[in-house]
C-alpha cells in the first residue's frame, strides 16, 4: 500500500546528509570512510541483484528496500566523487535528465513519431558514442563487469546492427552443432574452457535470434534443476547422498512430475 504520511516531493537530501556524517574524516564510521569506488562497486552489483530478486518474486516490501539500499549506493559513490572532487550528487542527477530527454525527442522534443522511440533511442545512443574519441568501435561501451550472457548479447546485437549476423536462426543452429564437435574433440584444459566459451557464446546467439532473455532462461533452468532437486532429497527422507545412482534417477523422474504438475 502507498503511504500518504509525506505527500511533499521526494527529496533525496536526507540521504546524502547521512552519507556526508558517515563520511566526516573526524566523526564518521570508520568503515565508511575507508570506502573507495572500487571497494564499493561490489556491492553495488550485489545490490542491482537484489532488486532483480525481488521483482522476480513479486515481493514489494523488498523491492522498496533494495532499492533503497541501491539508491544508497549511488549516493555513496557520488560522495566519494564530490571529495575527490570529481563531480556532486546533482551533477548525477542532471546528467541523466538530460540525457533522458535527449534520447527521447519523440517525447520532449517536436516529434511526435512514438512508435519508432525505440530506433531512435538506439541510433542517438550510437551518436553519443561516435562522439567519443576514445574508441570508435560498434562494440564501444558495453561494460566489460556485466554478467557473461548479458555482455555476450549485447556485443552480438551492437555487431548486428552493422549486419554482421546470422540472416536466420538455422545458421546459428548450425553454428551451436560445430563448437560442440570442437568440444568433443577438445584432449586439453586449456582446449575445453575455450571451446565451451564458444558453444555458450553460441547458445546465447540462438536464443538472441529467438528473443529469449538468455540470463533470465538460465535463471529459471537453474530455478526449476534446484527445484527437482530440492523434492529429490524430501522424498529420499535425508539418506539421498547413500542412494544409488539408479534409485536417483527414479526420484528424478517422480520430483519432475510433481514439479510439472505445479
Amino acid at each position: 500500500m502507498v503511504s500518504n504520511t509525506n505527500p511533499t516531493p521526494a527529496d533525496i537530501m536526507p540521504l546524502a546528509k547521512v552519507m556526508a556524517r558517515l563520511r566526516d574524516p573526524e566523526t564518521g564510521c570508520s568503515w565508511d570512510i575507508k570506502q573507495d569506488f572500487a571497494s564499493i562497486a561490489p556491492y553495488t552489483i550485489e545490490e542491482a541483484y537484489e532488486v532483480a530478486d525481488a521483482i522476480e518474486r513479486n515481493d514489494m516490501a523488498a523491492l522498496r528496500d533494495e532499492l533503497g539500499d541501491l539508491l544508497l549506493q549511488v549516493v555513496f559513490h557520488s560522495h566519494i566523487a564530490e571529495q575527490a572532487g570529481h563531480f556532486i550528487l546533482q551533477d548525477v542527477i542532471d546528467g541523466i535528465v538530460e540525457k533522458m530527454v535527449r534520447r527521447h525527442p519523440h517525447i520532449f522534443g517536436n516529434g511526435t513519431d512514438r512508435e519508432n522511440g525505440r530506433i531512435r533511442w538506439e541510433d542517438i545512443k550510437a551518436a553519443e558514442r561516435a562522439g567519443k574519441d576514445d574508441d570508435s568501435s560498434a562494440l564501444a561501451g558495453v561494460a566489460k563487469a556485466l554478467p557473461a550472457l548479458l555482455r555476450a548479447e549485447k556485443i552480438q546485437k551492437r555487431a548486428g546492427r552493422t549486419s554482421f549476423d546470422w540472416p536466420d536462426m538455422d545458421g546459428v543452429i548450425a553454428k551451436i552443432e560445430e563448437e560442440l564437435q570442437e568440444v568433443r574433440d577438445a584432449t586439453t584444459p586449456e582446449e575445453h574452457q575455450d571451446e565451451i566459451g564458444d558453444l555458450l557464446f553460441s547458445v546465447v546467439n540462438l536464443a538472441r535470434h529467438l528473443k529469449v532473455d538468455a540470463e533470465f532462461a538460465l535463471r529459471a533452468a537453474t530455478a526449476k534443476f534446484e527445484g527437482r532437486f530440492r523434492a529429490m532429497e524430501s522424498m529420499a527422507g535425508g539418506d539421498f547422498p547413500d542412494l544409488t545412482l539408479g534409485e536417483k534417477e527414479a526420484l528424478w523422474k517422480q520430483a519432475k512430475r510433481q514439479h510439472d504438475r505445479l
